[in-house]
């Protein structure tokens, strides 16, 4: 027959494992969780390669059409004297002439 100290052994034994099966069912359950969060990480990274890699993709296509050929020739030559202009901002004021002839300089006499 079983003893008094062989059950209570045992009873502790179960207890024990009860214990034990509830710790790894925590971690059982954690481990689930942090299961879904890397699934839902790796979509989103997914997502991200794949608008990176079509973003990379038009990039390379618009880059790939060549270049309009420039002429060197012609770039390095410059324009006949006649050709060359100022910028407006840059060239000096034309004099204003009256109906003389005459320059409206003439007529200013300043003193200091």
């Amino acid at each position: 027959m079983a003893t008094l100290l062989s059950i209570n052994a045992l009873q502790a034994s179960v207890a024990q494992a009860e214990r034990q099966v509830q710790k790894d069912q925590v971690r059982v359950n954690q481990d689930a969780d942090r299961l879904d969060a890397s699934r839902a990480q790796l979509a989103k990274d997914k997502q991200t390669l794949a608008d990176n890699q079509r973003e990379s993709n038009q990039a390379t296509q618009a880059a790939e059409k060549p270049a309009p050929t420039v002429n060197l020739d012609s770039a390095i030559e410059s324009p006949p004297r006649a050709a060359q202009q100022l910028p407006a901002d840059l060239a000096p004021p034309k004099p204003r002439v009256n109906t003389l002839g005459q320059t409206i300089g003439q007529y200013i006499n300043v003193t200091a």
